[in-house]
């Protein structure tokens, strides 16, 4: 598999392709949307708020943690998960700031 050259790109370009990336399934953005409602959740809360397995909640909790998105504590077998306030922060300029930047000033096509 070829390189995927990250490094040829800013800070910026990376954490927004990051972000995006986080953002990119709809499991995943139900999953926010459910962290966002409550303080903490423990997956198996998760899984009964949306038509998904415990393994693919699983599998999308993973993605989002990468993207630092979320941070998740261990509480004796299971694992609270919870948003990350300054990731979440950070994210939220990111986003904004390249869609502000990135109206469309002239005729397209």
């Amino acid at each position: 598999m070829g390189a995927t050259k990250t490094e040829e790109f800013t800070v910026k370009q990376n954490k927004i392709a990051k972000y995006s990336k986080a953002l990119g399934h709809p499991a995943r953005v139900a999953i926010l949307e459910v962290l966002t409602k409550r303080q903490d959740c423990m997956c198996g809360d998760i899984v009964e708020e949306l038509p998904l397995s415990q393994s693919t909640v699983s599998q999308h909790l993973k993605e989002l943690k990468e993207a630092g998105l979320i941070k998740g504590t261990i509480e004796g077998a299971k694992v609270c998960y919870c948003i990350d306030e300054k990731e979440w922060d950070n994210a939220k300029l990111y986003l904004s700031t390249f869609f502000d930047n990135c109206t469309g000033k002239g005729k397209c096509c």
